[in-house]
């Protein structure tokens, strides 16, 4: 065989060499496994019952009120923290009032027991609705609820005394008066973890 030819021949077992490594087949061993996952949110649902918990009439300097309520926790991840955002207006009716008439009602948030004479928190109206939410968590959601929060699925009984001071002096300006108040419960979770 020539030159040439040999040279041709090896030209041409190259090329074919380089069509069967690109465009041959291999035969090899494969597996196969596939996931399902889920990623589901939780829910917070904070209920208040009663939702009205006190509707008073004709009330005198000296008069108490005590009222009790539920926080319950109605969803599937435990509450950390609850705050109260204190709202109210006032009507004046003979327009003569020199004082803001929630200066003048007190509320003491109590410890549910027997006797309901231990008081968590003192305050007004007035002072509660300037307070910061975390203020109020502190003096009176964190001795009741402690580090644990509100679980899910739990229900605390809560008991709040209404008292018009009565400050021996006259408020007679209040004659006729009235208050109302709104109060929003606000709930937060407890910081994320690795699970």
């Amino acid at each position: 065989m020539g030159m040439k030819k040999r040279i041709g021949m090896g030209m041409m077992s190259a090329a074919l060499g380089i069509a069967l490594i690109g465009g041959g087949t291999y035969a090899y061993f494969s597996d196969r496994e596939v996931t399902n996952n889920t990623f589901a949110a939780g829910t917070l649902d904070l209920t208040v019952a009663p939702t009205e918990i006190i509707n008073i009439e004709n009330m005198k300097p000296g008069d108490s009120f005590i009222r009790d309520f539920e926080l319950g926790n109605g969803g599937t991840l435990d509450i950390d923290k609850v705050f109260i955002e204190t709202d109210y207006t006032v009507s004046d009716p003979q327009g003569d009032n020199t004082e803001d008439f929630a200066e003048h009602i007190e509320v003491e948030f109590l410890y549910n027991v027997d006797n309901l004479d231990e008081v968590i928190f003192k305050t007004t109206l007035a002072e509660l609705k300037e307070m910061t939410p975390e203020a109020i968590n502190q003096h009176i959601f964190y001795p009741e609820f402690g580090d644990k929060g509100l679980p899910a699925g739990e229900i605390h009984d809560l008991v709040v005394k209404f008292n018009f001071m009565d400050n021996e002096e006259d408020q007679n300006q209040f004659q006729g008066d009235s208050l109302q108040l709104t109060w929003t419960f606000n709930a937060t979770q407890k910081p994320g973890e690795q699970r």
